[in-house]
């Protein structure tokens, strides 16, 4: 339609505003970014696939096909015995003691090891004298490599020369051998464990502490809400992906155990302090079978990835 101008205004529905023709319109941003990715993904995923299949792919499939043998390792595979190997695990009493060690790990470590890795971290995290010196403390023991914190302990633990045996002396009281007794070695690797690795734990909460927007405390101060109620109302609910990241790295952590646990028990005394990886370790590969180490090695694979899978579908499928 015309204005007061005579000109014709830009809303009369006879004018259309031209168009460019297809051709002439350009890529759509999705296609210029696929575009610009195309060429890294040809020069990068196919080394990285490869590298993949010869050391992840292969591996797994070599472990299942030797799992199906009687094999020492030596010359190729030739004694076919089928599922026996799986038999013979199952119906063995050390390894039915290693899976319960894992179990009691696992237990352990989200019952124990992530309560006071969050306790700590809601101390350290605030603004206090020394919180810094304090985290770096309570750090130090994850820093440590593997093997040298199960020698530290296995000489702290020493009845003769240690400081327990020490400890005992000045009390007068009869030195405990703690690493061998059967029925409590397994608790004393339970506190290594723990002693360990909360300071991992600890660094995920104070990082999930610090994104929490501050205002929301101070919000609930004016309504009064007490140190519990901001605890439970406040932080719990805003830490839930963080502590369910925890919980995961606690269970597949818990599940390959072994580097601190064949220099501070070797699995003794009488496979009291098994667990599969070790288990898998003294059976399949110090005794020479490879066969049946295999079978163990498909065993762990199989638990691994079924509750890897399961936790991360029922409880961080929103993470």
């Amino acid at each position: 339609m015309a204005n007061a101008t005579g000109l014709v205004s830009q809303e009369s529905p006879l004018v259309e505003t031209p168009r460019r023709p297809s051709w002439k319109r350009g890529y759509s941003a999705r296609e210029r970014n696929l575009g610009r990715t195309w060429p890294v993904l040809v020069l990068f995923l196919p080394p990285a696939i490869l590298l993949f299949t010869i050391f992840v792919i292969l591996p797994i499939g070599e472990a299942g096909w030797y799992s199906l043998f009687d094999w020492s390792g030596y010359g190729r595979p030739e004694d076919y015995v089928g599922l026996r190997n799986f038999e013979i695990l199952l119906g063995n009493g050390a390894f039915r003691t290693a899976l319960t060690n894992n179990g009691l790990i696992i237990l352990v470590s989200i019952v124990l090891q992530l309560p006071l890795a969050l306790w700590l971290a809601t101390l350290v995290s605030n603004r206090i004298p020394g919180a810094t010196a304090f985290r770096l403390i309570f750090f130090l023991p994850y820093v440590l490599a593997d093997v040298a914190a199960g020698l530290i302990w296995r000489f702290i633990y020493d009845g003769d020369y240690g400081l327990v045996a020490s400890i005992a002396s000045l009390l007068n009281v009869a030195t405990p051998y703690v690493l061998a007794d059967r029925h409590i070695a397994i608790y004393a690797v339970l506190a290594v464990v723990v002693w360990k690795y909360f300071g991992f734990h600890m660094m995920l909460f104070i990082a999930g502490l610090q994104s929490i927007d501050k205002s929301l405390y101070e919000a609930a101060d004016l309504d009064g809400a007490t140190p519990w109620q901001k605890f439970t109302n406040v932080t719990l609910p805003l830490l839930a992906p963080t502590i369910r990241l925890s919980v995961f790295f606690a269970v597949i952590g818990s599940l390959q155990l072994f580097d601190m646990i064949m220099p501070l028990t070797g699995g003794g005394p009488s496979n009291s302090t098994q667990t599969m990886v070790t288990f898998l370790y003294t059976y399949g590969i110090t005794r020479m079978k490879v066969g049946f180490g295999s079978a163990i090695g498909v065993v762990l694979f199989l638990i691994c990835v079924v509750l890897a899978f399961g936790y991360r579908r029922i409880f961080m499928k929103n993470d």
